[in-house]
């Protein structure tokens, strides 16, 4: 038996719709069963500036791997984060 969907009004701002959907199912509007896979190759990750202090030694250490590497000691850092990130 086929369920008969209904379809989602139309919004004038973000914040009704975001309201609309806290209070709905969207299984009530949607089949999510005819969905397909969506790409989006051109999205960029946001990002955050933060200023790191280290000990000089540290940073002259990590500059030192980053050099044998030939990659940036800013890029090296944030691998070595995200590495470690992932074991935890």
């Amino acid at each position: 038996m086929t369920m008969k969907r209904r379809r989602p009004p139309k919004f004038r701002i973000e914040a009704e719709e975001r309201a609309f959907w806290e209070t709905r199912d969207s299984a009530d509007y949607f089949d999510l069963s005819e969905a397909e896979r969506a790409r989006f190759p051109n999205l960029k990750l946001s990002t955050a500036s933060i200023s790191l202090r280290l000990p000089q030694g540290t940073l002259d250490r990590i500059k030192v791997a980053a050099n044998k590497r030939d990659v940036p000691y800013q890029s090296l850092i944030k691998v070595w984060l995200n590495e470690k990130l992932d074991a935890e």
